[in-house]
């Protein structure tokens, strides 16, 4: 397990291990359902404290490889769906925490670099005869990996929109963050090598002046698309 790929099942299991849970697996039939689809790119807007992040901990661990979840998620509804078996622990996950990365970056100004210093890092030691060296492309490195391996990705972003709403942040560095983005999910080759795109944050992504991103991201507002029979969204 790494802190950014397959970063494994533990902060899912603290939730589900408080005394208030709603049980949102079926969160991950939806999503399901997108893979191997155009419209596997997904940008959840909502406000604060609605569990973007809890969901996004809860996808982390159902599809990444770094742990075998199945008994972790055996109890939630999610277990009954007939897609559950097929992905469970089937993807490499890269899961980014916008926001906290901001302090260990140093600021703003380094969250790219950082973000893309470590990740390469922790593939490196996944794939250390696939990546050479001269690779200090994130979306690169994916490119790289799944043409060796044929290995997809699901790539999780939360607070994604931190950068963009901070109005601390230069307008250079929000041009070099969407550049970013746009690099590992824009274009041909993304639609090889990523999986499911999921992306949190409380911002839409149409106000965030990123057009070239608003075709391939299909934006869920805080209205919900679907409610469990408890009446809690899925989302």
């Amino acid at each position: 397990m790494g802190s950014y790929l397959n970063p494994g099942n533990f902060s899912f299991c603290g939730s589900l291990r408080s005394k208030i849970y709603v049980d949102k697996s079926e969160l991950i039939a939806k999503t399901n359902e997108v893979l191997y689809t155009e419209q596997k790119y997904i940008c959840v807007s909502r406000p604060r404290r609605f569990g973007k992040s809890m969901a996004a901990n809860m996808l982390a661990a159902y599809y990444g490889r770094g742990e075998d979840s199945a008994e972790l998620f055996s109890a939630l509804r999610i277990h009954t769906d007939k897609s559950f078996r097929e992905h469970l622990n089937q993807y490499d996950v890269i899961h980014l925490d916008i926001q906290w990365c901001m302090e260990p970056a140093g600021g703003p100004e380094n969250v790219v670099s950082y973000i893309t210093e470590k990740t390469i890092l922790e593939l490196r030691n996944y794939y250390p005869e696939i990546l050479p060296d001269s690779i200090s492309s994130l979306p690169e490195a994916l490119s790289c990996i799944n043409t060796a391996t044929g290995q997809k990705f699901v790539v999780i972003i939360d607070e994604w929109d931190v950068l963009i709403r901070d109005e601390a942040a230069k307008e250079d560095i929000k041009n070099e963050y969407i550049r970013f983005l746009r690099g590992i999910f824009k274009g041909t080759e993304p639609t090889k090598y990523v999986q499911l795109a999921y992306l949190t944050g409380i911002l839409p992504i149409k106000k965030a002046c990123l057009p070239h991103l608003c075709h391939q991201l299909r934006i869920i507002c805080w209205i919900c698309i679907a409610k469990a029979e408890n009446g809690a969204s899925l989302l």
